[in-house]
């Protein structure tokens, strides 16, 4: 039994085929084999093809499952040759197109006599490492090798990694501009209000603080002394100029080298641009970098909005410059007498959106005239509460009986306390040398529950609309936890300058494609990726030839799919088809 084609020619010199079921019978007579037609299909230009489906799934609930012919060949006689996961790769690289990263990667190549699609390839493969399998630059060859089906991309080298590193970050004045400008015309998207705020990484190393140190001004010295000799200023800082050891390391770990990492965002949490500074840098320099880099973009009216560590009249003053605004944190405690008067005036707050209360206050007159906001949140008062309780029963458990004891162990207890700042401003020694707590103190604090005080300048934005935009600084802090935790921005283990920075920037493009991703699908980046990586790519081997051919598509990876407005990865990818050497 076989499905038979017969063909009939037309006066008008057209051919029509037909598909008919049919077997042979041998004729009684001449004993040659006859067909015999079971039943006409009808013209094949007007199969009813899910009929002929029908039939052959009918069929093969008869047959085992090794039996079941693909055109022709049994699936005993396929073999998987690779799987690779393809559906994130897929998703990143048509988000690195669709924001210009791809187009202005080439361009910058071109002006290097580089190989133009090489070279953005390979920082495109080391960006979706970074945000699918973070590992290190050496794992990301085996993984673009082995592991992940990344569209154009050939096996590289680790060398070839580094040289694309080194190229992204001699080429990102050029396209940081270029691809904010389209990510700024993404859907939905605003860049009225630019949230900026810091943070630090630290780095895996077996030097000591001296060598460290001393490594650095070998280094200088040996820069300064080539560049006397080239009769050139030096082009820029020496290998070990940006980590640093700090004090003030924001991940608690003063034993390392760091480095301070500043972000500018959107209110949806897209990141427009991101800065490495040397680890010992403080705030108030890095807001007027970010400033000055951000000027020469074609922003709309601009709401710079930053956390306490930006506050300075310096500070203030030069993000106005140009017409723009500033919306920024005052410090509560220990903070300047404009502060403290405006968190002392009376007033009656006002109920806005979001569960909070906003009471306004002016202080000064004329040009001097200083706007302030107090915002109170009652779930953050309550928290505040519950973990002063905590502090508070902590701190009475380690001092009770403590006037048993002899002085030296009380102060002890005291240089203990001094490194945790939240334990000891409530701690306070009598005349004595007893140790108590501070009442006074814990009043103090009971006032400050719950409770920021902003300073800004725009003048046409209502109370509640600043307690709003400073309340998605919550975006800049998501932006660092994942950093930091989806694509591992530490630990870090480079030692070069440049390559610190490269490293940087990597992360940032990667953050920017994945909260992009985030914003259309209303998904976390987890949750897609672990979708998207049940899309893979396989290569098939036949007595035919060979197939790269994608894994059916689910429901969950159509949605994803549909929410980025992407169409979905062709069927077949591949084909090679068997020769008769073969």
């Amino acid at each position: 039994m076989y499905l038979r084609e017969t063909r009939r020619k037309n006066k008008d010199g057209s051919v029509v085929s037909y598909l008919q079921l049919a077997h042979n019978e041998r004729h009684p007579v001449s004993g040659s084999p006859v067909a015999k037609v079971i039943h006409s299909f009808g013209r094949a230009d007007e199969l009813d093809r899910e009929a002929l489906r029908r039939l052959v799934r009918s069929i093969s609930r008869f047959l085992e499952p090794d039996e079941v012919a693909a055109g022709g060949t049994s699936l005993t006689e396929v073999e998987i040759l690779d799987s690779r996961r393809y559906g994130g790769a897929y998703v990143l690289d048509a988000l690195f197109a669709r924001l210009g990263i791809a187009a202005a990667l080439r361009a910058a190549a071109r002006g290097r006599r580089l190989d133009p699609e090489l070279t953005e390839r390979v920082c495109f493969a080391l960006v979706a490492q970074r945000a699918l399998e973070p590992g290190s630059k050496l794992a990301a060859t085996r993984w673009a090798a082995k592991r992940v089906a990344l569209p154009g991309c050939p096996a590289f080298t680790d060398d070839a990694g580094y040289r694309a590193m080194d190229f992204l970050l001699e080429a990102l004045p050029e396209i940081a501009e270029g691809v904010f400008a389209r990510t700024a015309n993404l859907p939905g998207l605003c860049c009225d209000v630019i949230f900026v705020d810091t943070s630090s990484t630290y780095f895996e190393t077996d030097a000591a603080d001296e060598e460290v140190e001393l490594e650095a001004q070998l280094a200088e010295h040996e820069a300064k002394t080539a560049a006397a000799a080239a009769g050139a200023a030096q082009s820029g800082p020496a290998e070990a100029a940006v980590r640093r050891y700090s004090r003030q390391s924001k991940d608690k770990r003063p034993d390392l080298p760091q480095v301070v990492i500043g972000m500018a965002v959107t209110r949806e949490g897209v990141p427009v641009r991101c800065w490495t500074f040397p680890g010992t840098t403080s705030d108030q320099l890095i807001i007027r970098r970010v400033h000055d880099d951000l000027a020469g973009w074609k922003l709309s009216r601009v709401l710079w909005v930053a956390d306490r560590g930006f506050s300075s009249e310096a500070n203030r003053a030069y993000l106005q410059r140009g017409g723009g605004h500033y919306v920024i944190a005052e410090r509560l405690r220990n903070g300047s007498a404009e502060a403290r008067a405006a968190l002392s005036r009376a007033g009656r707050y006002q109920q806005v959106a979001g569960n909070l209360e906003v009471k306004e206050v002016r202080l000064g007159e004329g040009l001097r005239d200083a706007r302030f906001v107090v915002v109170h949140n009652p779930e953050a008062a309550e928290r505040d509460v519950r973990v002063r309780e905590r502090l508070v029963a902590y701190l009475e458990e380690q001092i009770t009986g403590s006037d048993e004891w002899p002085q030296r162990r009380r102060d002890e207890l005291v240089g203990t306390l001094r490194t945790r700042p939240g334990l000891y401003r409530f701690l306070r020694r009598t005349r004595q040398g007893l140790l108590r707590l501070d009442q006074a103190a814990l009043g103090r604090e009971a006032r400050l529950d719950g409770k920021w005080l902003l300073r800004t300048s725009d003048e046409s934005l209502s109370a509640a609309d600043l307690a709003a935009a400073y309340r998605q600084l919550y975006q800049v802090e998501r932006g660092w936890r994942d950093m930091k935790g989806a694509l591992s921005l530490r630990p870090v283990f480079h030692h070069r300058e440049d390559r610190i920075r490269a490293h940087v920037q990597l992360c940032w493009l990667a953050l920017l494609l994945i909260r992009v991703v985030e914003n259309a699908t209303g998904e976390t980046w987890r949750c897609v990726r672990e979708e998207l990586d049940r899309l893979h790519l396989v290569t098939l081997e036949s007595a035919e030839g060979q197939v790269v051919r994608r894994s059916r598509i689910t429901a969950g990876q159509r949605r994803i799919f549909k929410a980025l407005a992407l169409a979905e990865p062709p069927l077949f990818s591949d084909f090679e088809v068997a020769t008769a050497a073969d």
